[in-house]
């Protein structure tokens, strides 16, 4: 098995070497210029609409809220409390810069594609929306081979990234809580998972909409505290990120030390981890929402990078930092690491925190293999059809048993050996239609600025008809 593993290691350092880095950062870079900082011109109006009432001539499955839900349901995840644990242990304190460089700029790639997702969306033989890589591919530039490969590539992602990981995750911190077996924890979420993924989309929306924000909110809430407690380590925390971001970070305790490299490789990973903006998966849950214009849903998408990583990790990031466990070892001589790293840091400060992370990381977990499910759901029909979904759904809910099993290291280099494929084929997509990006975004804000003109010229008339009045040009003195 440690043969294995080193091999698997060993692919998973090749695939996330300097060439899949520069293009993720690069796209990111480029898309934001090309769009001239949509997402930090647009970031308040996006927030809005998240929660504004939708339009009478929205098309769509499910409203604004439970996409964005579902979408952050796949990306609050391990991603938030493991992913930042196991990237900090390999690449210090340095990577949580990096998380924060990459998911500013991803924030423009994961608006760019969900804005293609809802723009090529189709409706399929159920009455549901289908859209995501694999249409914005066939559709957009005709690349059937490629959106066929990404679709492969997505449910290979959504068996190992959106399960795999997850069910081991929840195995591995109600192992390390209340020692139960990790296969009687796997055969328990079979069936949880089970009874809400043969619902379909709806189902996983509502429960989506529940759950996420209520955890998200206890789980921010217990790291701010632990901050707040710490409050005078906060300055040295930022300058040892800052300092190890460039420099590395020396060894301590059982900690090995890590280089520059290294905190660029995990931060860039665990981001692209935490808030999927670059795999293209998530944009699949975008084009299922009720939504006007593809532009509109792009904006609300890509604040899910904002509450996913810029927030929710660097809460974890900080919580770790400001404890000290990093180094930390057990009883046993064995490094901390994971779960149980943030186990330990949470404890350490509040009687019960044991409790507040495995929730946390049980609920963000379930959540994600729902939102996952629903990902490689759509990658499948698009594969087969919709003859092949029952028992997708069915393969799914069965992977979780095995997959609580696997050592935690197996499961988490299956899963950035996915996520790396899948980035190519999705960002080659992106660049390939940055015009079409560019046009459509042009187009929804000169309608919102004529809209927003146009409302301004009713008030000052007295009048209540909006349709009457002419808009003015962008940038007129009203």
């Amino acid at each position: 098995m440690e043969q294995f593993d080193f091999v698997l290691n060993q692919i998973k350092d090749w695939i996330w070497s300097a060439p899949l880095l520069f293009l993720l950062l690069g796209t990111g870079v480029y898309l934001t210029f090309l769009l001239k900082g949509v997402q930090f011109r647009y970031l308040g109006y996006a927030l809005k609409q998240v929660v504004a009432r939708q339009r009478e001539d929205s098309k769509g499955d499910i409203s604004h809220f439970e996409a964005l839900m579902t979408s952050l349901a796949g990306a609050i995840g391990t991603g938030t409390i493991v992913g930042v644990a196991t990237g900090i242990t390999v690449g210090g304190l340095g990577a949580i810069f990096w998380m924060w460089v990459t998911a500013l700029l991803s924030m423009a790639t994961k608006y760019a594609e969900s804005l293609l997702a809802v723009k090529y969306r189709e409706q399929d033989k159920k009455g549901e929306m289908a859209g995501g890589p694999m249409q914005y591919i066939s559709k957009g530039l005709g690349w059937k081979w490629m959106a066929s490969l990404f679709a492969v590539l997505g449910v290979i992602g959504a068996l190992t990234t959106g399960n795999l990981v997850q069910a081991n995750s929840i195995a591995d911190g109600i192992n390390h809580v209340w020692k139960v077996d990790p296969l009687i924890t796997g055969t328990i979420l079979f069936f949880l998972i089970a009874a809400v993924v043969l619902g379909g989309v709806k189902t996983i929306g509502q429960v989506a909409g529940v759950l996420v924000p209520m955890m998200a909110l206890l789980y921010i809430g217990a790291a701010c505290y632990i901050i707040a407690v710490n409050f005078s380590y906060i300055p040295d925390a930022f300058m040892l990120i800052f300092h190890s971001a460039w420099n590395g970070q020396a060894a301590t305790g059982g900690f090995l030390g890590s280089t520059m490299v290294m905190a660029i490789q995990m931060g860039v990973a665990r981001s692209v981890f935490s808030n999927e903006a670059g795999l293209g998966i998530s944009s699949i849950a975008a084009a299922a929402a009720r939504t006007d214009s593809p532009a509109r849903q792009g904006l609300i998408t890509m604040t899910g990078a904002l509450i996913s990583t810029l927030i929710i990790c660097t809460m974890t990031g900080l919580v770790l930092a400001v404890t000290r466990v990093m180094g930390a070892t057990t009883e046993a001589g064995v490094p901390l690491s994971g779960a149980s790293m943030a186990i330990t840091a949470f404890n350490s400060h509040i009687y019960g925190g044991e409790y507040i992370v495995i929730i946390g990381l049980v609920l963000f977990a379930y959540t994600t293999i729902l939102a996952w499910c629903y990902y490689g759901e759509k990658c499948c029909e698009y594969l087969f059809g919709s003859r092949f979904i029952i028992a997708y759904r069915l393969l799914f809910a069965l992977v979780v048993i095995p997959g609580a099993a696997l050592q935690m290291h197996t499961a988490w280099h299956f899963a950035d050996i996915s996520n790396g494929l899948m980035v190519i084929p999705n960002l080659i997509a992106l660049i390939a239609l940055s015009r079409v990006l560019v046009k459509e975004t042009q187009t929804f804000l000169e309608d919102t600025e004529n809209q927003k003109n146009a409302q301004v010229i009713v008030e000052n008339s007295g009048t209540d008809d909006v349709s009457s009045v002419k808009p003015l040009p962008i940038g007129t003195d009203v």
